[in-house]
């Protein structure tokens, strides 16, 4: 095998085309060599005998990240290629992703003993507040808005834009949220319990072109917001109001490098901190710098990459401390067809820096860990995940739902029939341009969604169901159409607009359908199935892939619209989601 190490570019493409043929199942921890003298951020390596390492700039696309990032590797330096495991193990360990759904762009804090994440949403409503008591199990306790009063958000036109990279930070007395939507300005709100509720947005700058703010209220009172501008830099600090509501000045450049944005700022030992990912979604490091003085110059560091992990982009997130002095480090990676799923990583600092991960190359910078050592953290929490079934018992919207675009409120009700979720069809062509979809982030690696439609109060030309979305818009149900005049019901499978007829339902005892969702991340596979009986299950339509679109992973969700005119309603009894790790779902090896 030494002479494998020798080999130029054209052999080692050989070897990894034959990479599927390897038996894989005995390999154990590698050693690594380097291959060239590039600096890493553009350096292949060749991981003991069986992987290489492409330069992740050229492999952004999802066709190949999911080569790299989706299961698929044969080698690394602690197992990652066969380990599914994720969240919570239950023995005092958990293990990478901590959450394994689209909690983009997190931002984490600590108030007191408990932790508070905040994420990107884009176009989806709400910007969900999750809580921990251990920095590992999280619970989603509220939402910071229910709609973007802006034009285009009540059109479901504005997909990719809305809330990009949010920060989340306690002061006086109050929690603070601060947003930029790139092409409506900086937005900012408030409250004194994280759960709500928060003020409404407040606009604090309508500009086009910002990303990624973060506030820091300084000793003296004096108040900052770093931000980013759209494209990756540079970054800019800005004196602000200490009440958040207006800047006091047109911004001072501080940084500029490859991809900078995600800004987030922090005071430490006397030195100003701005912590940033560079690079890029897929393929990017993360930067921590420091200054005594908040305008620099600023002295920087890589502390964080991909290296010899198959965590491709290990960045973007937040340092975190906890009352027995350790310190954390969230982060996101992008993992098709999840999205970015969140990450946590122990932190040691050295000569005024963070030595974030496990240094498995030696080259001076930490790599993500799969499996760690749980935080020191007195907490008797059993391994759990957030909320994901509902049984719409509650007259009040469960907060793990979140819409696409602005909610019609008028057309939908778990009023008018107590245990139901009423959605009334608005006209639309397909589930992508469908109002009131009912949505949450798909988690895992394996899981199952299922509803029970009531379809007897639908109309001519109305659809509802069961849908997955990202990459592409699926949904599989009930559509009404007329056969000789009278109204049927057809059960229906549709992807990206094209509708597939599968049996019209004949007289039954109850006009009701089960629709199921299985779930494999792993192999990027999902299916659709129908049921009359909530026992036997038939296959709906083709099996699809998934990945992110307009920056965010994939979903499952409740839907219906009428292609014909607003008309129809669609009753759901339930909806059924579980998945595999802390998830609930058990599954026959």
């Amino acid at each position: 095998m030494n002479r494998l190490r020798n080999f130029n570019k054209s052999i080692l493409t050989l070897t990894f085309c034959c990479l599927p043929f390897l038996n894989v199942a005995g390999q154990q921890m590698t050693a690594f060599e380097r291959v060239g003298t590039d600096d890493e951020s553009v350096q292949e390596y060749f991981p003991g005998e069986h992987r290489a390492r492409p330069v992740l700039g050229d492999y952004t696309n999802s066709g190949y990240m999911g080569l790299f990032s989706g299961g698929q590797d044969l080698g690394g330096s602690s197992g990652w290629y066969a380990d599914p495991r994720w969240g919570d193990l239950g023995d005092g360990t958990f293990a990478n992703p901590i959450l394994n759904g689209d909690y983009s762009d997190p931002d984490v804090i600590r108030v007191g003993n408990k932790y508070y994440m905040i994420c990107s949403e884009f176009h989806f409503m709400g910007i969900p507040v999750l809580e921990s008591e251990d920095m590992v199990n999280w619970t989603t306790i509220g939402q910071i808005f229910g709609r973007i009063d802006l034009p285009g958000y009540s059109e479901m036109n504005r997909y990719g834009e809305g809330s990009w990279a949010p920060a989340l930070r306690y002061h006086d007395g109050k929690f603070w949220m601060f947003v930029c939507m790139p092409n409506d300005g900086l937005f900012m709100s408030t409250a004194t319990d994280p759960a709500g509720p928060w003020t409404p947005l407040y606009c604090v700058k309508e500009v086009k072109g910002w990303e990624d703010p973060c506030p820091l209220w300084d000793e003296d009172g004096q108040a900052y917001i770093g931000r980013s501008q759209l494209g990756g830099g540079p970054i800019y600090i800005h004196k602000m109001s200490p009440d958040g509501t207006r800047l006091l000045d047109e911004g001072q450049k501080v940084y500029e490098g490859p991809v900078a944005e995600g800004t987030k700022l922090f005071k430490k030992d006397g030195y100003y901190y701005i912590s940033i990912p560079e690079g890029g979604v897929g393929s990017g490091w993360q930067t921590v710098m420091r200054s005594q003085s908040i305008y620099g110059p600023y002295e920087s560091r890589r502390v964080l990459e991909m290296g010899v992990t198959k965590v491709n982009g290990p960045h973007q997130g937040a340092l975190v401390d906890t009352p027995e002095g350790e310190w954390w480090f969230y982060h996101f990676q992008s993992a098709d067809p999840q999205g970015r799923v969140v990450h946590l990583q122990p932190v040691v600092w050295e000569e005024g820096f963070p030595v974030i991960g496990e240094d498995y190359d030696k080259n001076g910078v930490g790599e993500p860990m799969k499996v760690c050592k749980k935080p020191s953290i007195s907490s008797n929490i059993k391994p759990h995940a957030p909320q994901s079934s509902d049984d719409f018992s509650s007259d009040k919207l469960a907060v793990q739902w979140q819409f696409n675009h602005n909610p019609v409120d008028a057309n939908w009700s778990l009023t008018s029939r107590p245990g139901w979720l009423e959605i009334k069809a608005l006209k639309a062509d397909n589930v992508r341009m469908a109002l009131n979809q009912f949505t949450q982030k798909t988690m895992g690696y394996r899981g199952e969604a299922t509803i029970c439609l009531d379809y007897s109060a639908m109309t001519e030309g109305q659809r509802a169901g069961l849908e997955c979305i990202g990459g592409k818009f699926c949904g599989a149900g009930i559509c009404m159409q007329k056969e000789n005049e009278t109204l049927q019901p057809v059960i229906y499978f549709e992807n990206e607009g094209e509708v597939k007829l599968i049996k019209t339902i004949e007289k039954v005892d109850a006009p009701v359908i089960y629709v199921k969702l299985a779930i494999d991340a792993l192999n990027n596979k999902h299916q659709f199935s129908y049921s009359l009986d909530g026992q036997n299950y038939v296959d709906c339509g083709d099996t699809f892939q998934e990945s992110s679109r307009d920056w965010k992973g994939s979903r499952v969700g409740i839907y219906s619209y009428n292609t014909k005119e607003a008309s129809g309603s669609a009753w759901f009894d339930s909806f059924d989601y579980k998945y595999d790790g802390p998830g609930g779902l058990v599954t026959e090896e």
